[in-house]
């Protein structure tokens, strides 16, 4: 009985442990169940939709466009991300191998998600390593919104997963990498590999040393805590990167002597900013988006399914434009306006130090104080406050409140300092800054190559080259030149008389006597054509006007390519009184150099789409504009303006005034080849010129102030020979020292039946001097 007992209670007690099996189980089972559940309804879609991997099908789109320069180097790019992908075949071997040792070991064989991984991950609570997997990383970069709440942070990581598995699914090991890498973001506008590469060692990923790919790997934990350009994170940088160099020698990618040799390397970058005010001709790369936004809409894509046209979009599209501009000549045409201005301004800060109406000259205080309220007026700060309804007295009273700022100063080449000034003193102290514009082309071609628009875009934003238009002074004087050339068959070596000269009133538009002056002050004597053009003698320049008429001048520089709607028919234009722009006179000089054929300046080689599909391929387009005899006698008037006239000191070894020569930047040039040329400079100093040729380059350069009462008190500062031609000089000198841009030595050529006399040593036939109506009274 007491046995009976016994087995009953342990039947008893046998039989109450089924409950909790049972609710184990249900348990168990029903966790599963939910978690498929979950899995199943995020991937229906039930808890909102999944992000879209079609941007990962196709792996270029919402692309940069880049501009590279004519020898294949990236000058810029337009984007809203800055992201420009490569193949795998273009990242280095150590790269990949420093990516998957510190993000995903197993990388290689798990199939999206690490399941030992996790489980170590929740055994350890993450003190171990997370479980991201790199598969799971890159679905995560698909999702924009940051979770706001730990159930949303739970229901992504769901959808993570089930991404991931897609993911893995469709593509191979080596394109999910790859698209990890095209993806990530690494601050400093730097987004995916390439952009990271060009930006934080100026290279293309596959040049990456094994130390270089460390540092980036190191960033993907945490691109800001691991930075190895924000002085903040430099030093966690250099030890995140040898933490990466010792988990790629513990796989075997390093041996144990590589691993201290590069963990002892000190930590090296490079870094050159991709900004859109950032690298190098940052001027051209602004106009070159005005051309792309008359491009696009002349070329639409195509036509969407609603039957409206499509167009092409430069910040996503990933459009590759190879432009003519060469990035050597670039850099070089920059570093000489940097090295001449930095020098120049020196010397104009110094000769104002006693103007009171400094930077300004030739006005009244009043006069000045009217061109800062005129700026004032003109600036962002009055035009956004004005935007936001508040009263003209209180804008004017926001200028004089000192403010932090940024601004732009000389020294060691550009730079920037922080300071505290009104904004009423920040806009004097900008407006005593000397402006520049430089720019190249090969005539032959038309092909822009260096495009320089001023001391600094980020500052001074207003281009020099294309919108800004200045008198040209004696520049203008070779088209006249050319046309009397043209019209009388005139040679270089035929003589005139230097002495006061008068266009009567009413004759030829002007409206009262026109009698120029030599800006020398020396009259008397004969001279040659050559002579007169090389020491810039305007009374001769009266003389031949007189005889051409402005109309067929005009006419000349019109085919040429200059816009001569605000250029009237009156004498005066013969001294250079018309506003050109660089770009117009650069242009129509080149036609000079290319035997009298002008050919349409161009910018832009190729466009090419994301698919390699070529979208636009220039065609120069060259018209005969004068003779090639003609052209060749011009090019040789304006060789003696370097040979023995305004520009001799390209060619000579020394000057001397002592200061003088402190402001000419890079002398002596000692340049022995042929070179025309053509200084310039107008009325009080404002602007100087020089245009100067060899046969295979035109390149011209303007020096002024903002303002033309910003200038310096005398010729000898203030003329082209000073303020311009140095920049020339300095320019030139480093493209010859580059042998491989090839820059002609070579004199110009001549025609093969030349019947213009051109060398004065060589007695001519009959009278030597000009056959003119005897009206004229030469």
């Amino acid at each position: 009985m007491a046995q009976n007992k016994k087995k009953s209670a342990k039947q008893t007690k046998s039989t109450n442990y089924r409950p909790y099996v049972r609710g184990f189980w249900i348990l168990f089972l029903g966790g599963i169940a939910s978690i498929v559940l979950i899995f199943l309804l995020a991937s229906w879609g039930v808890f909102g939709k999944l992000p879209t991997f079609e941007e990962l099908e196709n792996p270029e789109s919402n692309l940069a466009t880049e501009i590279l320069s004519s020898d294949g180097k990236t000058l810029g790019k337009f984007y809203n991300e800055n992201r420009t992908p490569v193949k795998y075949e273009d990242l280095p071997q150590n790269l990949i191998d420093a990516v998957v040792a510190t993000e995903d070991r197993r990388f290689y064989e798990h199939s999206g998600i690490d399941m030992r991984g996790t489980a170590r991950a929740v055994a350890f609570l993450g003190s171990k390593g997370g479980a991201s997997t790199i598969t799971q990383q890159l679905a995560k970069l698909l999702f924009s919104d940051t979770p706001s709440s730990k159930f949303e942070r739970v229901l992504q990581k769901v959808k993570e997963w089930i991404i991931a598995a897609r993911l893995e699914r469709q593509y191979t090991k080596q394109e999910i990498i790859t698209m990890y890498l095209n993806k990530q973001d690494f601050l400093f506008q730097a987004v995916g590999i390439r952009s990271a590469s060009k930006i934080y060692f100026d290279k293309e990923p596959i040049e990456l040393r094994p130390e270089e790919s460390a540092i980036i790997a190191g960033m993907l934990k945490n691109p800001r805590q691991f930075n190895p350009y924000r002085e903040i994170s430099k030093d966690k940088s250099l030890e995140r990167r040898n933490t990466v160099l010792a988990l790629m020698a513990e796989t075997g990618k390093l041996t144990q002597i590589e691993r201290d040799s590069l963990t002892a390397m000190p930590m090296e970058i490079n870094f050159s900013p991709e900004g859109h005010a950032d690298g190098i001709a940052t001027y051209f790369r602004e106009y070159l988006r005005a051309f792309m936004s008359d491009w696009i809409e002349q070329n639409p894509k195509g036509v969407d399914a609603d039957g409206n046209e499509e167009y092409y979009n430069i910040y996503r599209d990933g459009l590759v434009i190879t432009t003519t501009v060469d990035s050597r000549m670039q850099r070089y045409a920059e570093e000489a306006v940097t090295a001449h201005m930095e020098n120049l301004q020196r010397e104009f800060d110094r000769q104002n130090e006693r103007n009171k109406t400094a930077p300004f000259r030739d006005i009244t205080e009043e006069q000045a104080a009217s061109i800062l309220n005129r700026a004032m007026r003109n600036s962002d700060r009055w035009r956004k406050m004005a935007a936001r309804d508040i009263s003209v007295e209180q804008i004017k009273a926001s200028f004089d409140k000192e403010t932090d700022m940024r601004v732009f100063i000389w020294k060691d080449g550009a730079k920037e300092i922080d300071t505290v000034m009104t904004p009423r003193d920040s806009i004097l102290y900008y407006k005593r800054f000397l402006r520049a514009g430089l720019l190249s082309m090969t005539p032959q071609t038309g092909e822009v190559k260096a495009w320089v628009g001023g001391i600094n875009y980020k500052h001074f934003q207003y281009d020099h080259v294309k919108t800004g238009k200045r008198q040209v002074g004696s520049t203008f004087k070779p088209f006249l030149y050319a046309t009397a050339i043209d019209q009388l068959h005139l040679s270089p070596c035929d003589t005139i008389p230097n002495i006061p000269y008068c266009i009567p009133a009413g004759e030829m538009g002007a409206q009262k006597d026109w009698c120029p002056e030599n800006s020398s002050g020396d009259y008397g004597g004969m001279v040659t054509l050559k002579s007169a053009l090389a020491q810039s003698i305007n009374t001769v320049s009266a003389r031949l006007m007189h005889r051409v008429g402005p109309r067929p001048v005009i006419d000349l520089i019109e085919k040429l390519g200059v816009d001569t709607e605000n250029i009237p028919a009156v004498p005066s234009i013969a001294l250079g009184t018309a506003d050109l722009s660089l770009f117009e006179m650069v242009s129509a000089y080149s036609a000079f150099a290319n035997k009298g054929v002008h050919v349409e300046p161009q910018i832009v080689s190729t466009i090419v789409d994301k698919n390699g599909t070529i979208l636009y391929q220039s065609i120069p387009e060259a018209k005969d504009i004068i003779s090639q005899e003609s052209a060749y006698v011009t090019v040789n008037l304006m060789e003696g303006v370097t040979q023995y006239g305004s520009g001799a000191r390209l060619r000579s070894g020394a000057i001397n005034n002592s200061v003088y020569k402190n402001v000419i930047t890079g002398h002596p040039y000692m340049f022995k080849n042929a070179i025309a040329g053509k200084t310039g400079t107008t009325q009080n100093q404002s602007d100087g010129w020089f245009m100067g040729m060899v046969p295979n380059l035109v390149s011209g350069v303007w020096v002024g102030g903002d303002n033309r009462s910003v200038h310096f008190p005398s010729i000898t500062y203030g003329q082209g020979a000073t303020m311009a031609l140095p920049i020339w000089g300095v320019f030139m000198k480093k493209c010859y020292a580059d042998e491989d841009l090839k820059i002609s030595k070579d004199d110009f050529e001549k025609p093969e039946n030349l019947s213009i006399r051109v060398d004065c040593s060589v007695p001519a036939e009959g009278n030597q001097g000009i056959d003119l109506p005897d009206e004229l009274d030469f």
